[in-house]
């Protein structure tokens, strides 16, 4: 008896928290595309209650605070993408670039040297990078 009580009310809740899921990310995407920031920003965490794995709400969080110039919770935010997915080429190299912009060179170069053995979409970004790099370590 109490196990189909309890499938009966796991039918009920199951699509809303499923659709919940989805929805809080869908509607932060919008609002990101939409240049509403802040309004993005608590969506994209609305959405990491329901899906704290979702790396790409952190990735765009990141974006967010790139745009609001918060470079900690930037970095934060794209070191949290890479622990969920180490191959998240546009994290790795967002972040090298960040480290960039610290002269943190060695970091930097380390992560582009990273991406470079797997990359697949962020290749010619990655080797601008190295170069980038290369020129103003030398200085």
């Amino acid at each position: 008896m109490t196990f189909r009580i309890f499938l009966i009310i796991f039918i009920i809740i199951a699509p809303n928290f499923l659709f919940a899921n989805t929805q809080y990310f869908q509607e932060a995407l919008n609002l990101y595309e939409n240049k509403k920031f802040s309004e993005a920003k608590f969506k994209f965490e609305q959405d990491i209650v329901y899906n704290p794995k979702r790396e790409l709400s952190y990735l765009y969080l990141s974006k967010i605070f790139k745009n609001l110039k918060k470079i900690k919770l930037q970095e934060q935010n794209l070191n949290t993408v890479i622990l969920l997915n180490p191959k998240n080429e546009e994290a790795i190299y967002s972040l090298a670039k960040l480290k960039l912009e610290a002269s943190d060179y060695s970091k930097s170069k380390e992560l582009n040297n990273k991406l470079i053995s797997f990359c697949n979409k962020f290749c010619s970004r990655s080797q601008k990078l190295k170069i980038e790099i290369e020129n103003l370590s030398k200085k």
